[in-house]
């Protein structure tokens, strides 16, 4: 693999092409020839094309699947298949694009298909509690990743990799790999007032497992999410500010935050303590300049800005 972009048109002679979502098992190949596995284990194989490719290349392979009973979101993975593996790879619906239990297979909806999802929310929640499950089956020093897309409806774009990627242990990320999506239904759709183009490509994400006690691996996953919570309100304060003219009072800069985030605020009601937190810990980003006022660090008042003092 000499190229971090993956195109084959064709999906090969592995697993059935009649069952939807299917990967191209070349891809499969080249992953493997890169990674150098001797056990493999998907659970989510659907029509079976990565253990096929696996197999024909003397890897040992496990498949795993909803279909056939094994529920990735709340059975162990390494429990199922007995032992370690040096590569676990997923390939999970992309939401609610392609419906399958009670669609491809089955007669009713199983409440942990990633396809029936009640919110986008519930789907990036659950796709990191796989993820998590294979890298628990997966060596130290081995391999663990997913296949997946984004997705665009209704005015909106969802990118699965992206909270993919934030969720899981950004010390353990090695690639990012952007694979070229051929032959799918919504090529052949038109869609009317369609400015931007369409999706064609996904992404395969890889990471690399450290040695680490999972109390550690908790801890790591709390700062990464304790982190950018933390971002998210110094960039709201820091907006707020800005709209602000630079300078204000902190009653002021509580009304704009309200008015700017009031979600936020409504999930925490502690969000004034928060504010001032997070302007008395910022020490880069914001400094006082009177009792209840503050400024950015790296701007001015602008001229005929007013300042309201807290009392």
């Amino acid at each position: 693999m000499d190229s971090s972009i993956l195109s084959f048109p064709d999906r090969g002679p592995w697993g059935n092409s009649s069952y939807r979502g299917n990967c191209s098992g070349h891809v499969y190949r080249e992953l493997f020839q890169a990674l150098k596995p001797r056990s493999f284990c998907d659970p989510m194989m659907g029509s079976g094309t990565s253990v096929e490719v696996a197999e024909e290349m003397g890897i040992s392979a496990h498949g795993l699947d909803l279909r056939l009973g094994f529920n990735a979101v709340s059975d162990s993975i390494l429990a199922a298949i007995g032992h370690h593996v040096d590569l676990t790879l997923s390939h999970p619906p992309y939401g609610a694009m392609i419906r399958y239990s009670g669609s491809c297979w089955g007669t009713e909806p199983h409440p942990d298909d990633l396809s029936w999802c009640e919110s986008e929310e519930a789907f990036h929640e659950k796709l990191q509690m796989v993820l998590l499950n294979q890298r628990e089956a997966t060596l130290a020093g081995g391999h663990y990743g997913t296949i997946i897309g984004d997705r665009r409806y209704d005015g909106r774009y969802v990118s699965y990799q992206a909270e993919a990627i934030a969720r899981m242990p950004s010390d353990e990320l090695v690639a990012v790999l952007i694979k070229c999506q051929h032959n799918v239904q919504s090529s052949r759709k038109a869609y009317a007032a369609m400015r931007l183009p369409r999706i064609a490509h996904e992404y395969v994400l890889i990471w690399q497992k450290r040695q680490r006690q999972t109390f550690e691996l908790l801890k790591c996953l709390a700062v990464q999410a304790g982190g950018r919570l933390r971002d998210t309100w110094r960039a709201i304060v820091h907006m707020c500010l800005v709209q602000l003219g630079g300078h204000a009072s902190l009653v002021d800069i509580y009304e704009a935050v309200r008015a700017a985030a009031d979600d936020r605020c409504a999930s925490n009601r502690h969000w004034q303590a928060k504010v001032r937190q997070i302007l008395n810990q910022s020490h880069d980003w914001f400094e006082p300049t009177d009792r209840g006022v503050w400024k950015l660090k790296r701007s001015g008042v602008v001229p005929g800005g007013k300042v309201r003092h807290a009392a």
